[in-house]
């Protein structure tokens, strides 16, 4: 992924995970260590509802039972693939957002910066997760719906927190509302991403970040 003013590339097998969906298991895995990995995988390139329990359990390689073994139902199997998959984006959370030793619109700008490159390592087709669990779900996954809710209201609130420092350090002025940007910021950059999918290109992320960095937080930056 690419962090920083200078876009230095980390090393590429830290978050192979995320930016190749070589989804990483134990030595030795369970039945229910391979299937959330294959599961993942697999609700990754055909979404919740188009992969069945059938196509889970054959992308696994593992007997049908083993699935009734470790999940009740369905949508207890999609909870656990939410955790996860969340598991893998903290990994970029804590590396960005979360970093106190970068500026706190540094820690912004290098989120980004990672979303583009998991953009141009296969999420331009895939997309986001989050996002396609978004479209996907019903009333009737109340309780997946919840997660992903909960999901995008931690990291909002982590964008939100580098705002609120922002504004504490001086580099946004003490009249700019941190609640209001962060979930500007989130929306925003959600719909990026579906556009990225639509349109199989990277480019409507990139003008994401141009214009919320050149136009958004510079009005509201202290000159």
């Amino acid at each position: 992924m690419l962090y920083g003013g200078g876009r230095t590339r980390a090393p590429r097998w830290r978050f192979a995970a995320c930016c190749h969906l070589s989804y990483r298991t134990m030595p030795k895995p369970s039945h229910r260590e391979i299937l959330l990995t294959a599961g993942l995988r697999l609700i990754h390139e055909k979404g919740f509802s188009r992969a069945s329990v059938r196509d889970i359990v054959a992308a696994a390689g593992v007997p049908q039972g083993s699935f009734t073994n470790h999940f009740l139902t369905k949508e207890q199997f999609g909870l656990a693939v939410l955790e996860r998959y969340y598991g893998y984006l903290k990994e970029l959370v804590e590396r960005t957002l979360l970093n106190e030793k970068r500026r706190p619109l540094e820690r912004i700008r290098s989120y980004v910066d990672g979303l583009i490159d998991l953009l141009e390592n296969g999420w331009t087709k895939k997309g986001c997760v989050l996002g396609n669990f978004s479209a996907e779900l019903t009333d009737d996954n109340k309780a997946m719906r919840r997660r992903v809710v909960e999901i995008f209201d931690e990291i909002q609130g982590a964008v939100e927190n580098c705002l609120k420092d922002a504004i504490r350090q001086g580099d946004l002025p003490r009249t700019a509302k941190a609640g209001e940007l962060a979930g500007f910021f989130m929306s925003s950059q959600q719909g990026a991403t579906l556009l990225c999918k639509a349109h199989r290109s990277v480019e409507p992320m990139r003008r994401f970040k141009r214009l919320f960095f050149s136009s958004i937080f510079a009005k509201n930056t202290r000159r």
